[in-house]
């Protein structure tokens, strides 16, 4: 048996078909994994993410300490509710985790993997050391995420006025407190939508009341084919500790200015960009019939190998889809193996689908 969430019970009573994940029993879907997915794209779904880790960093050098925890610098978080998106990475430049820091009124607020969480609090403890810092784990607060075009809308429908303010005044990557409530407009799927953070006690009541007004729970496959459509990495297929930022598509993440700035993992980093990195992440779609997986190797005629990191077929799309880390000259044009074949694939930028509309 693995952990639960607090909403494990309600689940069940949904009719969800329950998996491990990272340790954590988790529903996969509640009927239709394809449905689920289309319901987030055209309306609205909810999704239990209690599972993830928040981490409150507070004390007279917080800040100091994520600028050097971080790669990307919270310094530009300049007025509380302000969210930045950054990898955490060990001295050899591998990504540790993947995480969104909130600037909040009394320090910052972490959101992290649920199953690197173990390795993750380490490893901050352990940098922690040297500063004048305290780090506070949220056990006490479960998450939803409300998914899709009419996600607010609908949320605002359901909760106090206050909140419903709240919400129509958040920018995209902000979150704020209402009363013992956090409230972020960030999330997952490629799509608008919330984040709400709030006292385990309320966390049933809530979804109950999200479920009961029509909007649909959405399992973990879903979540997988929304992330994937929307180019967003997930850890542990697309990066882990021996992937540097550079390799993932994620240096964007990374802040370069200021130049003093000494970050973990900077000067491997900074050798990388120097000499350039070899490889890359893409996206792949596969015109013909078929599926891509995680693993199935990629051919670069001419240049080389590389390999799937996440793959599926993509619903929205009506094609099958996929992230792979190739050769970082790859042009427009590979071929992966299904199978003991060789299907010709089209390479694009690793981003498929975003706000519902379609960019390759």
């Amino acid at each position: 048996m693995g952990q639960r969430t607090p909403l494990y019970d309600l689940h069940l009573a949904l009719g969800a078909k329950m998996v491990d994940f990272g340790g954590w029993d988790m529903p996969l879907h509640y009927g239709s994994q394809v449905e689920e997915h289309h319901q987030v794209r055209r309306e609205c779904g909810v999704f239990d993410v209690s599972h993830m880790c928040v981490v409150d960093v507070s004390g007279s050098q917080a800040q100091a300490y994520l600028q050097r925890l971080l790669a990307n610098d919270v310094a530009c978080l300049q007025s509380p509710g302000k969210a930045l998106y950054s990898a955490m990475l060990n001295e050899q430049s591998g990504v540790i985790d993947d995480l969104i820091v909130y600037l909040t009124e009394g320090g910052y607020r972490l959101v992290v993997n649920a199953g690197t969480r173990d390795k993750d609090l380490a490893w901050m403890h352990a940098q922690a050391a040297d500063f004048d810092v305290d780090l506070r784990e949220r056990r006490d607060l479960a998450m939803l995420a409300i998914q899709g075009p009419k996600a607010r809308a609908r949320v605002c429908e359901l909760l106090s006025q206050a909140r419903a303010a709240l919400i129509h005044e958040l920018k995209p990557f902000q979150g704020l407190p209402e009363g013992d409530w956090f409230i972020a407009r960030t999330g997952y799927t490629g799509e608008d939508g919330l984040e709400i953070m709030l006292p385990v006690t309320e966390v049933v009541s809530l979804l109950n009341d999200l479920v009961g007004a029509g909007i649909s729970p959405i399992g973990l496959g879903a979540r997988d084919t929304l992330r994937l459509e929307a180019g967003m990495n997930l850890y542990g297929q697309d990066m882990d500790e021996q992937v540097s930022p550079l390799a993932a598509n994620m240096a964007w993440t990374i802040a370069w200015e200021p130049a003093e700035r000494d970050f973990i993992g900077r000067p491997v980093l900074e050798a990388q960009r120097a000499t350039g990195c070899p490889s890359k992440l893409v996206g792949l779609v596969l015109e013909e019939r078929g599926v891509l997986r995680a693993h199935q190797v990629v051919r670069v005629n001419g240049i080389g190998e590389g390999e799937i990191t996440s793959g599926s077929f993509s619903p929205t799309l009506n094609k099958s889809i996929a992230l792979a880390r190739v050769p970082a000259a790859t042009g427009d044009r590979a071929e992966v193996e299904i199978r003991g074949k060789w299907y010709p694939v089209r390479v694009v930028k690793p981003s498929f689908v975003r706000h519902g509309k379609t960019l390759i």
